[in-house]
């Protein structure tokens, strides 16, 4: 095996335990299995993991074993248990929500929803909402409308008293916290990075603006490509991950040493890239201009004031640091509480706890051609600050978005949220999308148009 091999075979065992960590969160398609010849992957109903029986029983039979030292713990179909379950292989650090009775969510269920009718795009046959569910492997969906829960549906491995990870929503929680700080006037969104982290300031970040990691218009020599051995990807999977080096390993240790290492590529703010580095530096930045990391943030700020049910928590690096970019577990209300404050721009049970300003630069967006230089084929006109994602649809809709399904959708014009856990066998949202955002569009509208106490 050459030198070349050897080092990547090495960076690899590494880094697939941080797999989870981050590497997968920006659209690479995982491993599946399929079910009998011509049928393709297995479905929603054929994957469920209590009907597999991953991790049953004292102690599970040898083939329904996930955990450690195996490394195919995010493999499809075993990531639909392990979604649920990540704290179970690998340690994480607790956002929690205190001591305080936690406050209920308002309930007005509306079983029509089922029957919601609408056509994917490209599609020719219209669907139905409840049919959609199945299509897009769900594990939790819950709608809010004009704060009342409408709609609430648990499979899979999770159910109402479980946490789900997040993915990518994770970097809009962390954005969420950037864009307080600025409208709070904490953090400078014009101050150079290398400014506030001195350890940066001979990396790409140094003179990257805070407004640029906000907005992911860096120019950094990253790449997330898992077909090339030499992408930067491993190195930072390798650095991310919790678990012994061998002893032969003279790379970074952790995300901040990681960070450090990052080389300039192109000229910062000219075009969108979306690079989980972005939000990993930004959770750096909010740490050491709060002295509270994002986990703790997080909890100060919202988890203890937004009368959370459950306590949620991130995986951490080798030393503590929380993922800032996808590490994030939660419970599926607790995300909804999240996406109606956002929805009430800062005010939840009658408490204002951050300032309506930083939702609403969430909402105005970012530079759309910047955006539209990257591509995406199922979000055109749209546009990304603060960490989240602007439609600039009709209604103003905008989201929190993770790899294999997760979702925060906020739809202004309707009033709603809806939240999605989800463990889809392909990682990229383009896979869900065409199903996904015609159909949340559709419930908004009925949500709009159906009669007054229906």
């Amino acid at each position: 095996m050459s030198r070349l091999c050897c080092r990547f075979a090495q960076t690899l065992t590494l880094a697939l335990p941080a797999l989870l960590l981050g590497s997968l969160l920006l659209g690479w398609t995982v491993p599946v299995v399929a079910a009998e010849p011509g049928t393709g992957v297995l479905s929603a109903e054929e994957s469920d993991p209590n009907r597999l029986g991953w991790m049953q029983g004292f102690p599970p039979a040898p083939e329904q074993v996930i955990g450690q030292p195996d490394s195919n713990y995010f493999s499809f179909p075993k990531m639909r248990w392990t979604v649920c379950h990540f704290r179970e292989l690998l340690p994480t650090k607790q956002v929690s929500r205190g001591l305080g009775e936690p406050m209920p969510l308002a309930y007005a269920l509306d079983d029509a929803i089922n029957d919601i009718a609408f056509t994917p795009i490209d599609g020719d046959e219209p669907m139905s909402w409840q049919a959609s569910l199945n299509e897009n492997y769900t594990d939790g969906l819950l709608i809010l409308h004009q704060g009342q829960v409408v709609y609430e549906v648990y499979s899979g491995c999770l159910d109402e008293a479980g946490q789900h990870g997040a993915m990518s929503v994770t970097k809009s929680m962390t954005g969420l916290l950037g864009e307080v700080l600025v409208a709070e006037g904490v953090l400078d969104e014009q101050a150079l990075v290398g400014d506030i982290l001195p350890e940066l300031a001979d990396s790409a970040f140094g003179n990257a603006t805070v407004k640029q990691l906000l907005e992911m218009t860096t120019g950094l020599a990253y790449s997330e490509d898992y077909s090339d051995p030499n992408a930067e990807i491993w190195a930072y999977n390798a650095a991310a991950s919790p678990l012994p080096k061998p002893e032969d390993y003279t790379g970074p240790r952790t995300y901040y040493e990681y960070l450090a290492t990052v080389q300039p590529q192109g000229e910062h703010g000219q075009m969108f890239g979306y690079k989980t580095i972005n939000t990993d530096a930004l959770g750096w930045v909010i740490a050491r201009t709060t002295g509270e990391s994002v986990a703790s943030l997080l909890s100060s700020r919202l988890w203890r004031h937004m009368g959370a049910e459950q306590d949620a928590y991130f995986t951490v690096d080798s030393i503590g640091t929380p993922f800032a970019g996808g590490g994030l577990s939660a419970g599926l209300r607790d995300m909804a509480r999240v996406g109606q404050l956002v929805l009430n721009e800062g005010v939840i049970n009658g408490e204002r706890l951050f300032p309506a300003a930083a939702v609403e630069r969430i909402r105005q967006g970012g530079d759309k051609q910047a955006f539209a230089a990257a591509g995406y084929r199922y979000l055109p006109g749209g546009s990304y600050r603060g960490m989240w994602w602007s439609l600039h649809n009709e209604h103003g809709a905008f989201a929190a978005r993770g790899v294999h399904g997760q979702t925060i959708y906020i739809d202004p014009t309707a009033e709603m949220v809806i939240v999605r856990f989800a463990s889809h066998p392909v990682a990229g949202n383009a896979a869900n999308d065409p199903t996904s955002l015609p159909a949340y569009q559709a419930v908004a509208e009925y949500l709009l148009n159906r009669s007054p106490g229906y």
